[in-house]
């Protein structure tokens, strides 16, 4: 039987330590070799009772978040009903603190911990594992999002593989004042390669494959070695379309950071710390640099969703 309580769950944001984009598919996506680690930052996901599917947000950026079916946590609350068999009669609350159009995977977090938060109030006993299989249907980073920890994800992202990381890893994320659309900045990438008269489909490109040295590096639990490593194959395009993301970066390089990248698709940049202090020396100075809205300070690998 349904449970009566609420459930909250807390669901944790990603980085992109290797994002190389291979060629557009006849479906619309991209071949990826994705390397993800879920990091400390958080929204809050919490499922209750209800007599129809609903959804509210607050919090950061919340004027920004649909609250209809097309939203993702929506999606993913009827995706679970359906698989079990079940009506969506439940109430979804987002409390946003994780960037909106950010590039840390915010809207599949909160997918994923509506799916745990749904999993847990409706009692259905579907596991972590067939849960994120499941997610594949909502969205690239989804299963992702459901497993966290660190992970390789080929496909288009959701053919994950478990990774060994050797250590905690400390980052700072500057948040822009602004969003930068995910399919946006994969078409224009697509339209660099082929203004420059570059392959650029899934056929006439080679699939991407992780870096040894990066995987190598994550395992050894080597902060150097991890930031000499770390590539995002949409950064020049995406630092082109919104200029000041460049600025962003050149700050947190200033400031200290062994390495400064773009995550995922942007807005968000992220900054690998040599240690707890040096990322705390970091967000000060990215905020007195002027050159973001504001930063969070946080480590990886965490878990996925957690129950509270």
């Amino acid at each position: 039987m349904p449970r009566t309580r609420s459930v909250t769950v807390r669901a944790p944001a990603k980085v992109n330590l290797q994002l190389s984009v291979g060629g557009l598919r006849e479906d619309g996506f991209h071949e990826l070799a994705n390397v993800y680690l879920a990091v400390s930052g958080y929204d809050e996901i919490t499922a209750t009772p209800a007599d129809r599917l609903s959804l509210t947000v607050s919090g950061a950026g919340a004027e920004r978040v649909p609250t209809d079916e097309s939203n993702l946590a929506a999606r993913a609350a009827m995706l679970l009903a359906k698989h079990s068999g079940a009506e969506p009669n439940v109430r979804i609350h987002i409390t946003k603190h994780l960037p909106v159009a950010g590039g840390m995977a915010g809207g599949s977090a909160d997918a994923a911990g509506a799916l745990v938060a749904c999993e847990a109030l409706w009692n259905l006993g579907v596991t972590r594992a067939e849960l994120a299989s499941l997610s594949a249907e909502l969205g690239s980073d989804v299963p992702f999002s459901v497993l966290g920890g660190a992970a390789l994800g080929l496909g288009r992202g959701e053919q994950l593989t478990p990774l060994d990381c050797g250590a905690t890893y400390h980052w700072v994320f500057a948040i822009a004042g602004f969003g930068l659309s995910t399919p946006a900045v994969y078409a224009a990438q697509d339209r660099h390669r082929q203004e420059a008269e570059l392959p650029f489909t899934a056929a006439d490109m080679p699939v991407p494959q992780p870096s040894a040295q990066l995987l190598d590096a994550l395992a050894a639990g080597d902060p150097q070695a991890l930031a000499a490593s770390l590539s995002n194959d949409l950064e020049s395009v995406a630092t082109a379309m919104q200029p000041d993301l460049a600025k962003t970066l050149a700050a947190g390089r200033a400031s200290g950071a062994l390495a400064g990248m773009l995550c995922g698709t942007g807005a968000t940049t992220g900054f690998l710390a040599a240690d707890a202090g040096a990322a705390e020396h970091i967000a000060e100075q990215l905020m007195a640099s002027g050159t973001c809205s504001s930063t969070l300070v946080a480590h990886g690998p965490v878990p996925g969703p957690v129950l509270l």
